[in-house]
């Protein structure tokens, strides 16, 4: 395969790779409007298309390993298709937190949240932000931008600890009120990971540029 269509098919799997992250933001939106408007069909909608996600991961990763298999790359075109199979991987499981937070919500059932949601959505906001810039960061090869998420993180961290302190609170006054804040205590951590994830992607990022690896935070499997 000459070059040329090489590097046609680099910035096709590229382009694959931004579709993925639309879908995996789709399914964030849905499962929150879900759980704020007490959905569950909707929420059935975005357990369902989990499998999709599912999928194009797969087919990413299959082109990624085509294409280092039959074109054998170096340097700059290597470090695009290694950062393409990590940061796959990362969407895929921030798109198993999107089903997860649809699941609780069908275990919630028409049972509404112990408290008003405030910060879980605030949590949210800022997660998928920090989504969109750092994929952004990759399109843009912007190292900048891709250390500022990675700065952005703290404040999902510190939502996640207001939330915890705050139901903690309530499951000690009420012991009837442990479930419900139960419920809420996943969801949080759920978009905690996400945003734990984003902050991999970028880390991702700054290798792509720089063929160095930062040691911030490397969010478990």
């Amino acid at each position: 395969m000459p070059r040329v269509d090489f590097h046609r098919d680099l910035r096709e799997l590229q382009g694959d790779l931004l579709q993925l992250g639309g879908m995996v933001e789709k399914a964030i939106i849905k499962s929150l409007d879900a759980l704020k408007n007490r959905d569950m069909a909707l929420a059935e909608e975005v357990i369902r298309e989990d499998d999709a996600i599912d999928w194009k991961r797969f087919e990413l990763e299959e082109e990624c390993l085509d294409l280092i298999a039959t074109q054998q790359p170096l340097a700059g075109d290597l470090r695009i298709l290694i950062t393409v199979l990590h940061v796959t991987s990362e969407l895929e499981r921030i798109g198993d937190y999107a089903e997860g937070i649809a699941k609780i919500s069908v275990a919630m059932g028409d049972e509404p949240p112990l408290k008003p949601l405030i910060d879980i959505p605030r949590m949210a906001d800022r997660s998928m932000d920090m989504l969109r810039r750092s994929l952004d960061s990759f399109v843009n090869r912007d190292v900048v931008a891709a250390r500022q998420v990675w700065d952005d993180d703290d404040e999902v961290d510190a939502l996640y600890e207001q939330v915890y302190r705050e139901l903690l609170t309530y499951m000690m006054a009420d012991h009837s009120a442990i479930r419900r804040a139960t419920y809420l205590l996943w969801i949080a951590h759920d978009l905690e990971r996400i945003a734990d994830r984003t902050t991999n992607i970028a880390e991702r990022v700054i290798f792509l540029v720089t063929g160095t690896l930062s040691q911030k935070k490397v969010a478990a499997s």
